[in-house]
């Protein structure tokens, strides 16, 4: 490409700090050092962590600004770095925040997917070399989780990044980078769900759909999605729900009215909202009896307690992280099982803007109107 180890100018959306609407800008995107990768990205979901980090900076540990956010994405490799062996300028790829490096001994671990190749220097915005491959305004721009979708242009480390079918529509599997993967992988990997058995998925956004998905694919005979919109209660069928509960038309608890329609509690809940009341009632829902709660939702700041009783007679608390899956091998996978119709990713899209429309993309999220919305580049 004739862009090759040049300096490439481009649009992005820029948050210059918290709690601030993001900004289109042009930024300059330097050429791929060794072992990384510089795509071109053409599809990138919004999730609800990227919504998070710009305001409800209270939940989260700080990131540094100004950043470019966005995670879920996919697009075509423009160039590669010295190295750089996985991957080869045109393919279609989805970046990835969580690597897989394949020599560490957590990716040599069957128990984890929480590889360390250059975690601490991503999830502080930085590439290897301490350094981010994006600038504004003589400025250097933070890349969230070393990803940064929300821009044209991206460089990501070669670890981070996965080769997927030529023929895989990147508007519809860059929903696999992030939201769908691990409400999916919670069920089917974390939490084992088994056939017959009664779940219980509370928040109905991308992941919690994906998870109610998992539990269908699992072989549930009950999946009961819960949530405070009552909009949700349709969608929910489509993947796989049987039963929709809405918390605000009971006076009880939640827990306690998952328990009564189940005989004592649920086989399993996952818990798909990152809210630590909300965490505590998945946890109560669960059977006392061998009843798993997965904890998908994320918040990093507020703390969960629990009555020694909720773990003691028999319950097991888990956590997810992207759904288990360990990145690099899986997501291809999963391209393939929805291009083979095993996954349902066209249900989730509900909305489709330009990256200039990228906070009206926050607007739909956060009033429920959207499962998610796509950025087009």
């Amino acid at each position: 490409m004739k862009t090759e180890g040049k300096v490439i100018e481009c649009k992005a959306a820029v948050a210059w700090e918290p709690g601030k609407a993001l900004s289109i800008e042009e930024v300059k995107v330097a050429p791929p050092k060794a072992h990384e990768v510089r795509i071109k990205i053409v599809a990138s979901g919004v999730c609800h962590s990227d919504w998070a980090y710009l305001y409800d900076v209270a939940q989260m540990k700080p990131r540094p600004f100004p950043l470019i956010l966005g995670h879920e994405g996919a697009g075509i490799v423009e160039s590669v770095g010295p190295g750089v062996t996985k991957v080869s300028k045109g393919d279609k790829v989805i970046p990835l925040f969580l690597p897989q490096c394949g020599q560490c001994e957590r990716c040599l671990s069957p128990k984890t997917n929480l590889c360390t190749k250059d975690w601490d220097k991503t999830q502080q915005g930085v590439l290897a070399d301490g350094t981010s491959r994006i600038t504004c305004k003589n400025q250097q721009i933070y890349q969230f989780i070393g990803v940064s979708t929300f821009s044209e242009y991206t460089v990501v480390p070669e670890d981070n990044v996965t080769k997927i079918h030529p023929d895989a529509p990147l508007d519809k599997v860059c929903l696999l980078g992030c939201g769908v993967s691990t409400g999916y992988g919670a069920a089917v990997n974390t939490g084992k769900v088994e056939s017959g058995s009664t779940c219980a998925v509370f928040g109905l956004g991308a992941v919690g759909l994906a998870a109610v998905m998992g539990c269908k694919a699992a072989g549930a005979s009950r999946i009961i999605a819960v949530d405070i919109n009552p909009d949700k209660s349709e969608i929910a069928k489509t993947f796989g729900a049987t039963e929709f509960v809405n918390p605000k038309d009971h006076s009880k608890p939640i827990q306690e009215v998952l328990r009564e329609l189940s005989n004592g509690g649920v086989d399993f809940s996952l818990e798909c909202v990152g809210n630590v009341g909300v965490m505590r009632a998945a946890v109560e829902a669960c059977s006392p009896a061998g009843g798993i709660c997965v904890i998908v939702g994320w918040i990093e700041v507020e703390e969960l307690s629990l009555a020694p009783l909720d773990i003691l007679l028999g319950r097991t608390l888990k956590g997810t992280y992207f759904g288990g899956w360990k990145s690099v091998e899986a997501v291809p996978r999963l391209v393939q099982d929805y291009m083979s119709g095993k996954l349902l990713l066209d249900e989730f899209v509900t909305h489709r803007l330009t990256l200039d429309q990228v906070n009206q993309a926050f607007d739909h999220m956060i009033t429920g109107k959207s499962i998610r919305t796509v950025i087009e580049m």
